[in-house]
């Protein structure tokens, strides 16, 4: 099957870059601009995070108040543009986390993915050509040079572990002629001047409705390209990597109790945890092993294989946790990791909430996704693409369901042919979703 192209609604990423003299209010108002759209896609990236890693003989500096944090040089903006840049494109980011108190960075990161809005808020996040070119808004926050004294003074003594005295020094050598020098320009390639006041609800309302349009419109493109996707692989044959149990008369006998309404719950986990069990088992036949020799009790030499990697899963919540009996029956050892994948009620679109995965799952040889029904493979496709994202290559992916429709087997196989997809029984599409709230009984 030809590979068919998929944007996960994260992707072109809409980026606001607010910029200001330090103490102009930028922090605030990002967090006013948050908690005015309510929606849980929101991320607030510092360019603080992206100070250069100082010599020694700059450190010394710094702790005499005697460097220029406040210069376009201090910052390391190859290295913001590329994170801006894998952000925009749907990737994710490892972020920096950098100690004023010490003046470097620290050894770990933070890592960004999936924000639908970003904000980058910092003194120069309208100074780099580059950055504006990421940009969908500019904001510049202004405010009275004497209230910015009096909040970076706040801000560096309560939280940075500076003193007045320090503050000042700073303040008067370099922040105040780097402002009239590089900061203030920015003033004129902003779309929107924001005063830094308390009473700014009608600016902050403009950026909010500007967002929120900007969001409808990737909502509709979203739905679009799902539906095209839909109607581009209806009357495909099934991909010779869809794995198919062998309907045997356990496996049937087995299926007509869990398809039985009147089938009692403490028997429908039963034959439903054993069913699952072949269904992993299904999928680790296809993964890699190793020859082994090993010395049998009896004093023989046996010729058997070992798994030649490590293998993890990822449940997509809550449905794929009724897999979880069955998987760790096949590989108690496992490894797991969670996505929370909903449709919203309002759109009719999935939409990631949540993701935890196994930090070294890039490595592993292969990684089980979990899902006990797949109908449009909306999900699905947002499932498998947070996988590639997080450096997982499509061949190690194994999607293990038991029913699915074969309209979304085959949109979920034409964006990723070289995956394999594990299931019991083909159905018919757009099935509603039962069997985690027969499984769990809610």
């Amino acid at each position: 099957m030809e590979r068919a192209h998929y944007s996960p609604p994260w992707a072109d990423t809409s980026i606001i870059g607010i910029a200001g003299s330090s103490g102009s209010g930028k922090s605030t108002l990002a967090h006013k601009i948050v908690s005015s759209l309510n929606l849980p896609w929101v991320a607030i990236l510092s360019m603080d995070s992206f100070y250069r890693v100082l010599t020694p003989e700059q450190h010394v500096v710094a702790q005499r108040n005697e460097y220029d944090f406040d210069s376009p040089s201090s910052i390391d903006f190859d290295t913001l543009v590329e994170r801006l840049q894998d952000l925009k494109a749907g990737r994710r980011a490892e972020i920096p986390i950098y100690s004023f108190e010490h003046h470097r960075r620290q050894d770990s990161t933070e890592s960004l993915y999936s924000p639908h809005v970003l904000i980058l808020e910092g003194i120069f996040a309208l100074y780099d050509q580059r950055i504006l070119d990421l940009l969908d808004l500019r904001i510049f926050a202004e405010a009275d040079a004497d209230v910015c004294l009096g909040r970076r003074i706040t801000r560096d003594v309560r939280e940075r572990g500076r003193d007045i005295e320090g503050c000042i020094k700073q303040w008067m050598s370099f922040v105040k002629p780097n402002f009239e020098k590089f900061v203030e320009p920015q003033r004129k390639v902003a779309d929107i001047i924001i005063p830094a006041r308390l009473d700014n609800r009608a600016a902050i309302d403009i950026v909010v409705g500007h967002v929120k349009r900007t969001l409808k419109e990737k909502s509709r493109k979203h739905q679009e390209e799902l539906q095209r996707l839909g109607k581009q692989v209806e009357d495909e044959p099934l991909s010779e990597n869809v794995l198919l149990l062998e309907q045997t008369r356990e496996i049937v006998g087995m299926n007509t109790v869990i398809q039985n309404p009147m089938t009692a719950e403490v028997d429908f986990i039963f034959y439903f945890d054993r069913l699952s069990s072949l269904l992993v088992e299904r999928a680790v036949e296809n993964l890699h092993f190793n020859p082994k020799d090993v010395l049998t009790p009896q004093g023989y030499h046996y010729k058997g294989l070992e798994m030649a990697g490590e293998v993890s899963a990822v449940v997509i919540s809550r449905g794929g946790s009724c897999f979880e009996t069955g998987l760790r029956r096949v590989i108690p050892d496992c490894k797991c990791g969670r996505l929370l994948i909903q449709t919203s009620y309002r759109t009719g679109e999935p939409e990631l909430h949540y993701w935890k995965l196994p930090s070294d799952i890039a490595s592993h040889d292969s990684v089980l996704l979990l899902d006990p029904q797949m109908s449009s493979g909306g999900a699905a496709l947002m499932a498998v693409k947070v996988l590639v994202d997080h450096g997982v290559s499509e061949e190690k992916v194994v999607f293990v369901t038991y029913f699915a429709g074969r309209m979304g087997v085959n949109r979920l196989l034409s964006v990723f042919p070289n995956m394999k997809l594990v299931v019991c029984k083909i159905v018919e599409d757009f099935q509603e979703r039962w069997l985690e709230e027969k499984y769990f009984g809610c």
